[in-house]
């Protein structure tokens, strides 16, 4: 429900300043619709507060009244007071072809409340040089600079204090970064500081290891933060090397922090480089692959045992050194003179794809966790272990809380060409079984393994990306005149 404003009483009649009865609606002397006019207020702010030294000048012949009456007046009724300042006409007239009395505020000079006149520009001083007229630039109006600026705290001739803010007209653009400095993702001109935010807009920058693509020959490797962590704990790295007898030897190692352990980043990418970096110097020497890719493991988990070491001074800590330290799990794949060795540790695996999808894929790693011993117990089956929260919770993992390391490493020999899947649990989370893996490859992955990395981490995306997400693919070819296939688990 609205609420409708009373007009207050008059004091006076507007026409004949006789005080009307309570209530009356017209003047009882001249007849004045007391209802059309609201009450004048008290302080009359039309009349000048302070009438300046010098008079006006007188306005021009053909101008209106300083006052046009706006009501009939009685013959016999005094006449109100004229305000003491005369208004100057407006040159342009309205649609009865009357001049209209109009006024500008520079019209009527005054005073401030401490006496001194008002300047006749709006934000000059009466007192103060005359400025420079702006210089044109470029299609812009800069000011020019006094030759000595005063203080910014320092108060001018009124003693009011200037405002430290700076005048936007005056101030330069924003610069355009330089050449090859990293710009904002966001409002595309504002430099990234160190810290990865933006100094123009302040936005956040995308992580370099938020999304990963590598292609080295015939393996490539796609890493994705996820749709739910903040960050990109899996790492990977893939390589390619020579035999002692000059066949090539292809590499990929991929890795996944543990997230409850402290700086899962760091041990991830600690432990793929490690195991890269064993690879390519034992395998041109002439060792096994498989012992290689022992030794390989042996490496990256003595890099993420070198992340718990305290720094020097803190010898106080040592009982505490293994409380949460990093850790990360592994799983990596040599092809190798006709071999493919596998190596892990924790619940990364490794997947075999035929390119006859006709033919059976395979899985090629078992899993270090609850669910995968209680089915080798015996206790579950793999759907029930699987379907339990207990699941994932992890038996070995590389780290310095992990006390005992057991790397797993197995040799195949395929008798068909077919494409090897390296990835963390967050693919195979939504591709477990191997039938749901291979559908879940495109079909020309094994001719574009890039194109086939980032298909199955979209894959995972679409199902929700829970986790981070990392794959490596590295086709297998075959010599038509080799046969039989061979395994070796250790």
């Amino acid at each position: 429900m609205s609420e409708s404003h009373q007009q207050p009483a008059l004091t006076r009649c507007p026409g004949c300043e006789e005080p009307p009865a309570s209530g009356d609606l017209f003047c009882g002397a001249c007849g004045y619709d007391l209802s059309a006019v609201p009450a004048r207020p008290d302080d009359r702010p039309t009349l000048a507060i302070t009438v300046p030294p010098a008079a006006p000048p007188a306005p021009a012949p053909s101008a209106a009244p300083a006052v046009a009456p706006t009501a009939p007046r009685a013959p016999d009724a005094p006449a109100p007071p004229v305000a003491a300042v005369q208004w100057p006409a407006a040159s342009e007239t309205d649609s009865s072809d009357v001049p209209v009395p109009v006024h500008r505020a520079t019209d009527l000079p005054g005073t401030d409340s401490g006496g001194k006149p008002l300047p006749a520009t709006p934000g000059a001083h009466h007192d103060d040089p005359p400025t420079t007229p702006p210089v044109r630039h470029d299609d812009r109006a800069v000011v020019a600079e006094p030759a000595a600026a005063a203080p910014p705290d320092a108060p001018d001739a009124s003693g009011d204090f200037a405002l430290a803010a700076p005048d936007p007209r005056t101030a330069e653009p924003t610069p355009t970064p330089a050449a090859g400095t990293k710009v904002c993702v966001a409002c595309r001109s504002g430099r990234v500081d160190p810290d990865g935010y933006c100094e123009n807009c302040g936005h956040a920058q995308p992580r370099e290891r938020d999304h990963m693509e590598q292609e080295l020959g015939s393996v490539a490797a796609v890493s994705d933060r996820g749709l739910r962590h903040h960050r990109n704990e899996d790492s990977f790295a893939v390589s390619s090397t020579a035999l002692p007898d000059g066949s090539p030897a292809v590499v990929a190692i991929v890795c996944d922090g543990v997230s409850s352990a402290s700086r899962p980043d760091e041990a991830s990418a600690a432990a793929a480089s490690a195991a890269n970096e064993a690879l390519l110097e034992s395998l041109p020497r002439g060792t096994h692959p498989q012992q290689a890719m022992h030794e390989a493991i042996v490496a990256a988990s003595e890099a993420v045992n070198a992340l718990a070491q305290d720094p020097p001074g803190s010898a106080e800590h040592e009982a505490h050194r293994h409380q949460n330290a990093p850790a990360c799990t592994l799983v990596g794949a040599i092809m190798a003179g006709g071999l493919l060795v596998v190596g892990w540790v924790g619940d990364s695996r490794v997947y075999w794809v035929p390119d006859d999808r006709t033919g059976p894929p395979a899985r090629l790693t078992e899993d270090d966790s609850w669910a995968a011993q209680m089915v080798a117990a015996g206790l579950m089956n793999e759907a029930e272990a699987y379907a339990d929260e207990r699941a994932h919770a992890i038996t070995g993992w590389l780290g310095a809380d992990s006390y005992e390391l057991e790397p797993h490493t197995a040799s195949f020999k395929p008798d068909r060409p077919g494409l090897v899947v390296v990835c963390t649990d967050g693919l195979w989370n939504y591709a477990e079984s191997a039938e749901e893996m291979a559908a879940a490859v495109p079909p020309e992955a094994h001719r574009r393994p890039l194109h086939g990395a980032q298909v199955l981490v979209g894959h995972a995306l679409d199902g929700g990306g829970h986790d981070n997400v990392t794959v490596a693919l590295l086709p297998f070819a075959v010599e038509p005149q080799g046969a039989g296939s061979a395994c070796t688990t250790v």
